[in-house]
């Protein structure tokens, strides 16, 4: 799609990130003019491929980054209205990881308050900051008032839950005290194209302690493109606030256990706990209606 010089500048950062380089995609469609902020990760398979569409698209703009680096945040920022804040570590996740990511929030959040041109952080978020506790059966619904428990996602070594749970947390305090306009989108399981290939320590991690969200009802998956679509519209309706819990189906049968485990061969070579008899059937305890009043409310 061709430039659009009606539509503002926004800035995506991580760009290298499976999820941020859809929505990066999703961007350049609609024809806004992008600022692909990288960290730098090597030449991996998206970065490759960012590279090259800076060579066709007239309104992208690839920087590189450091998240830890306050201005270099400031600088990728500069002129823009939006940023769409999608952070995942590549190399998986531990206690250190954790540690690293809520700081590079807290860094992406204070450039944004110190950045007169943001007018909206759609900040990418999971599930796993919701769902995780030492009650998981107990709680009836878990839905965008949920938060996960940070002392049993470090009691399990649940290190992607509590990175996400603590950064999320962290930008949204600084998106209180700073007065910033912020909303979470809070992702299930991305998959989608190449996932196996392109997101694989991240999807890795989401899945520590699959058995377990399966068994309660609360795993479930979402696909990148949808999740990129969201992102966007979160963006471009004035009337979004808070947090969206994000995804397209829930896993809760032996069958759609399995069916999710083939989508992410090799990663996964067999169901995630169970052989498939075709009668295990959870309870769905997820609750979306914000994200279909927004999806549904915005049809294209």
């Amino acid at each position: 799609m061709k430039l659009d010089p009606e539509k503002p500048t926004v800035c995506v950062l991580d760009a290298s990130t499976y999820v941020g380089f859809w929505i990066l995609k999703g961007l350049l469609a609609r024809g806004y003019t992008v600022h692909a902020a990288i960290q730098k990760s090597g030449e991996t398979e998206i970065v490759k491929k960012i590279r090259d569409l800076e060579r066709t698209e007239k309104g992208l703009a690839v920087l590189s980054v450091d998240v830890l680096d306050y201005h270099s945040i400031f600088h990728a920022l500069n002129g823009c209205c939006a940023l769409f804040c999608c952070l995942d570590s590549p190399d998986g996740y531990d206690d250190e990881i954790a540690d690293l990511e809520v700081r590079g929030a807290i860094n992406v959040m204070e450039a944004c308050a110190q950045t007169e041109s943001i007018e909206k952080i759609v900040f990418g978020s999971s599930l796993t900051a919701a769902i995780w506790r030492e009650n998981i059966s107990s709680e009836k619904d878990v839905d965008e008032r949920s938060w996960s428990d940070k002392e049993f996602c470090r009691k399990m070594k649940l290190w992607y839950a509590l990175a996400k749970t603590l950064s999320e947390q962290a930008a949204w305090a600084l998106a209180m005290d700073r007065m910033l306009n912020m909303v979470s989108i809070n992702a299930g399981l991305v998959v989608g194209p190449g996932v196996a290939r392109q997101n694989a320590q991240v999807t890795m991690s989401y899945l520590k302690g699959a058995a377990q969200m399966y068994e309660n009802g609360v795993l479930a998956f979402v696909d990148v493109k949808f999740l990129a679509d969201v992102h966007i519209r979160a963006f471009e309706d004035q009337s979004t606030c808070g947090r969206y819990l994000c995804f397209n189906q829930i896993v809760n049968t032996d069958k759609e256990a399995v069916k999710l485990a083939d989508s992410l061969s090799p990663l996964i070579s067999l169901p995630l706990r169970y052989e498939y008899h075709g009668h295990e059937v959870y309870a769905e305890r997820l609750r979306n209606k914000k994200l279909k009043k927004l999806v549904q409310g915005n049809a294209y």
